[in-house]
């Protein structure tokens, strides 16, 4: 095999890099560029922001792959901008204008009466314009070609929901701050306030300031990455990255003997007296060969023994 083609396949470089992805770029094209800079040969993103948001945005690397649903599994925390009075065929500023009504009379005293109705456990329809799929196709494509499918509502969880300011008027404006579960569009929080005020309403600005384990704080944008790797070689960049086992540190620990983890990465359920007595059936835990080295993830037996259920495979 040619050095050219080995150089196209990129680099086996494993860890999660956490950027505060740009205004204007979908989460694919911030992946890509990242991928790009690192030179990896594999990398995924864990939960897709749109074109219009802007940070925290976990892109896995390598056999950091693996572990990505479980960040996609966590919570999130957003800071967005709602309008009032104006509706969007997208649900967002991005889309083209549906509605307007005047929204001069709507007050702090009646937005925290609605706001009430959406916190804790709620049913959400979808938007069109997400990436869920009907039989095969994302229903954003759907959507551009003019078809609307009917959505299935789906159970999600609220946690938190601040109004942080009010700005009155015809075209009034709210900055919120919502903590919510996984499977939660913002815009249909939105959408779905402005329909219970009776004006109408979209997500004028929205940022992800935590997911899951992490924060902005934590982040690299794109351009400081950029200008890093212009006087360094991709493998400069790797102290940037956090060690796969962080996308699962909410997980209990369990550490394997050498001779024990062998049979555990041959795919083998295997004895471990931590998942014995403190674990329950079905728990997922992360587990470690003795020394510190990162193994995968495992599932608690009813035995008490720890399954295999995301294998690192070393040196990949």
């Amino acid at each position: 095999m040619s050095l050219a083609r080995r150089r196209n396949r990129g680099r086996s470089i494993n860890g999660i890099f956490l950027l505060n992805k740009p205004l204007g770029l979908s989460s694919n094209q911030a992946l890509q560029r990242v991928k790009n800079l690192f030179d990896a040969n594999k990398a995924g993103h864990t939960g897709s922001l749109d074109p219009l948001a802007t940070g925290v945005l976990p892109i896995c690397l390598g056999e950091a792959t693996k572990f990505s649903q479980f960040l996609l599994d966590s919570d999130k925390h957003y800071l967005s901008t709602f309008t009032l009075g104006v509706s969007t065929e997208t649900g967002d500023s991005d889309g083209q204008i549906r509605g307007e009504r005047d929204a001069s009379s709507i007050t702090l005293s009646q937005i925290e009466n609605a706001v009430e109705t959406f916190r804790g456990e709620i049913r959400q329809i979808p938007s069109m314009y997400s990436a869920l799929k009907h039989n095969g196709q994302p229903l954003y494509k759907l959507a551009r070609q003019g078809i609307v499918v009917e959505r299935e509502a789906r159970t999600i969880n609220v946690f938190s929901y601040k109004i942080l300011a009010f700005r009155p008027g015809r075209t009034a404006q709210m900055d919120v701050e919502v903590h919510v579960s996984k499977g939660t569009y913002v815009r249909s929080l939105a959408e779905d306030l402005g329909e219970l005020l009776g004006c109408g309403a979209h997500v004028s600005a929205l940022h992800r300031h935590v997911a899951g384990p992490f924060t902005d704080d934590q982040t690299v944008t794109l351009d400081a990455l950029e200008i890093m790797r212009e006087n360094i070689e991709p493998s400069g960049l790797d102290d940037l990255l956090k060690p796969m086992d962080i996308a699962v540190a909410d997980r209990m620990a369990v550490d394997l003997s050498p001779i024990v983890a062998s049979y555990f990465q041959l795919g083998q359920a295997v004895m471990s007296p931590q998942a014995f007595r403190n674990g329950q059936e079905g728990d997922i835990v992360r587990v470690f060969r003795e020394g510190g080295d990162f193994l995968g993830v495992g599932e608690v037996t009813e035995d008490g023994k720890v399954a295999p259920k995301r294998l690192v495979v070393e040196g990949a």
